[in-house]
């Protein structure tokens, strides 16, 4: 028991080929340390309320997609029973899951859920968890690049991509974080739930964690989906890369379809997922996130550069987009000036 007369949670940290090193030891470190923390923060108990071990389906060493070895402490056939699952980021090979890899897996994270587990994903980690079909009906979140695959291989999941993190079922048993270091979301949150938000608080200024609060949206990048097979889509497409800033860039669109404008619409929809107009929106803001970037320019400039005249109109389709500001994007993201480029 701890020190708060509480019982010790039994951590199961998922190694498979396919996760990152980097995210899995980061978990266990910072769980698997929590005492290290009280010397320098009263609200730290001085016995670890987790018991965290790395948990493999083979005895053998795995080679990690990082290309590091990784040796489980034990195997998922041992785990009989185990309060929490993390299941880490996982680097998938051309960005398409592929069902069926790890069926023993599966099978064990709905035993473990079954028995009262926890059941957790760090970023592309959720697309696991979705294989075992206990997210249908629920919300989730992945890292941004993943949410096409997600999408097309869970349907029945309400995919929450712009959201850092997610704590979803009936009794919050499914906690998802988003995009790599949004794992710092995910184990400030377990610490606040077992063992207290002052402890949380404390972990995160100790080791410089913070919670994402704004969520993935400012992080993510518009990759415009090209992989379908209507050529005059495809065509449009490569044409408006060079022609987004156009006064009338959807009537341009139509144009060089050689379509009727409903038929044109209806098949861009079909092919891209995007509303023309909406497409355009997104080239126009990513052009403008790379100004706000790497450019002082003021951001009236900017605006106008990406195609819209009207200054408020673009700030205010900018925070949509990204949920946050053009200012507060570029206090972000722009390089310190320490880096001399």
């Amino acid at each position: 028991m701890t020190a708060a007369g509480k019982k010790t949670l039994h951590v199961s940290l998922v190694a498979i080929p396919d996760a990152m090193l980097s995210t899995l030891v980061s978990i266990y470190d910072v769980l698997n340390g929590i005492t290290l923390f009280g010397s320098f923060d009263e609200t730290v108990p001085d016995e670890n309320p987790f018991r965290v071990e790395i948990v493999a389906p083979t005895q053998a060493p795995i080679e990690t997609a990082s290309g590091l070895p990784v040796a489980g402490q034990r195997t998922i056939v041992e785990i009989e029973r185990t309060d929490i699952v993390i299941i880490p980021s996982m680097m998938v090979a051309g960005g398409e899951w592929v069902l069926g890899r790890y069926p023993e897996l599966v099978n064990w994270l709905s035993a473990m859920h079954n028995l009262g587990a926890l059941v957790c994903s760090a970023c592309s980690g959720a697309l696991l968890l979705a294989e075992t079909g206990l997210l249908d009906g629920c919300e989730a979140t992945v890292h941004w690049a993943y949410a096409p695959t997600f999408r097309r291989n869970f349907p029945d999941v309400r995919l929450c991509a712009e959201k850092a993190l997610v704590i979803a079922g009936e009794r919050q048993q499914f906690v998802m974080s988003g995009a790599s270091a949004s794992w710092h979301d995910l184990v400030l949150y377990l610490v606040a739930r077992h063992v207290g938000p002052a402890a949380a608080q404390a972990i995160a200024k100790f080791m410089l964690l913070q919670w994402h609060g704004d969520g993935q949206a400012p992080y993510a990048v518009f990759v415009p989906p090209m992989n379908h097979v209507d050529g005059v889509v495809l065509d449009v497409q490569h044409w408006i890369v060079r022609h987004f800033t156009e006064a009338a860039p959807v009537a341009g669109m139509v144009k060089r379809s050689g379509l009727a404008e409903r038929s044109f619409k209806r098949r861009f929809k079909r092919a891209t997922g995007h509303d023309p107009i909406i497409y355009v929106q997104h080239l126009r803001v990513e052009k403008a996130k790379q100004l706000l970037e790497r450019t002082d320019s003021p951001i009236e400039e900017i605006s106008w550069n990406v195609g819209y005249e009207d200054p408020a109109f673009f700030r205010r389709l900018f925070k949509r987009l990204t949920g946050i500001t053009p200012g507060a994007y570029r206090r972000t993201f722009r390089l310190p000036d320490f880096v001399g480029i």
